[in-house]
């Protein structure tokens, strides 16, 4: 069963120069123990989409649309007060920028004791002890020590292993964790990648890892959610859409990143740019940049499509368009 179910989430800012769809239709699903990435370009609407899921969007912007069940429950439409019995006890965020999310006057020990005293009724002592047991979790060494330090003594790495301890204090159910190992240099993203599948296998933690490197999700996650300009363009297990990608602006993304067992004299460049999110072209977001669009792509939007164990919106799949399965064969 999922722990989180997300059916045509829309989330609009409305702005005066017009109305920003930075989510604007998204379906996905996250199981217990799994990892779900959620990759895109920057300004793709996945940090939009993560904040939605814990009503923290501000105005000028809302959720115009949608379901958001987290275990059977709704929780669009509920009050500020309701949603705070989820945040932190039972949906964690870990944010992108650890020094955004630490308070740098205040000692570790008493930004993790305050967490977990505003979430669950437990004597300051059993909270201490539960902070210190979060810390050694997540492998910072001398944890009775590190929680005297402050924020600015840790490094990097450090840092966002404490973000992950405190999200992870109160045992929350999901995890949303947005660009974790950016800024990290390469053995300690690979430090938190291991620590977030130890923590899904030992835990039954679900997490949604938000992020734009398709290598981390490769090492990560189990599915894998491709946006575009607010919108799902393909869904499903990671291997597949790593080695089979269908969607046109997938294949395009998986062949812009360089292979070592790859003989090509240039890289796959997509061009333009994407649209902006007040001005999203009708039918298929992403037809102006596609060379394989058609008529029906510019006037009707996709909807996903299964396609084995992965789901792509695009038209070239679906038998009721004229000769686009014969595309969809010739498509590199």
């Amino acid at each position: 069963m999922a722990v989180l179910a997300v059916a045509n989430l829309a989330t609009y800012f409305f702005r005066r120069e017009g109305v920003v769809k930075a989510v604007d239709g998204v379906d996905l699903a996250v199981a217990r123990g799994e990892v779900l990435g959620l990759v895109g370009e920057s300004g793709s609407g996945k940090t939009v989409a993560g904040l939605s899921i814990l009503g923290l969007v501000d105005p000028p912007g809302r959720i115009m649309t949608g379901s958001i069940r987290f275990d059977g429950e709704e929780l669009v439409g509920r009050s500020e007060a309701e949603l705070r019995t989820y945040r932190g006890r039972k949906i964690a965020m870990v944010f992108q920028d650890p020094m955004m999310t630490l308070n740098p006057v205040l000692r570790i020990d008493t930004q993790m004791i305050e967490a977990i005293t505003a979430h669950e009724p437990v004597s300051p002592r059993a909270a201490r002890a539960r902070a210190r047991a979060a810390l050694a979790a997540v492998g910072i060494a001398s944890p009775d020590e590190r929680l005297k330090a402050y924020p600015h003594q840790f490094s990097g790495g450090m840092r966002q292993r404490v973000v992950l301890a405190l999200a992870l204090a109160a045992e929350p159910e999901l995890v949303i964790a947005d660009e974790p190992t950016t800024a990290l240099d390469v053995s300690v993203q690979a430090q938190i990648i291991a620590l977030i599948k130890r923590l899904c296998a030992q835990h039954g933690v679900a997490v949604m890892l938000i992020t734009h490197d398709m290598g981390v999700i490769a090492e990560t996650a189990d599915r894998v959610a491709v946006m575009y300009a607010g919108r799902i363009a393909e869904i499903g297990p990671v291997r597949d859409v790593i080695k089979a990608p269908h969607h046109p602006y997938t294949r395009g993304l998986m062949g812009s990143i360089p292979s070592l067992d790859s003989e090509a004299d240039r890289l796959v460049q997509i061009p333009g740019s994407m649209p902006r999110l007040t001005a999203i072209p009708p039918g298929c977001a992403f037809n102006p940049r596609c060379p394989h669009a058609f008529g029906r792509c510019v006037v009707e939007r996709p909807y996903l499509i299964p396609l084995g164990r992965s789901e792509a919106a695009c038209w070239l799949y679906d038998e009721a368009s004229a000769g686009a399965q014969a595309v969809a064969e010739t498509a590199p």
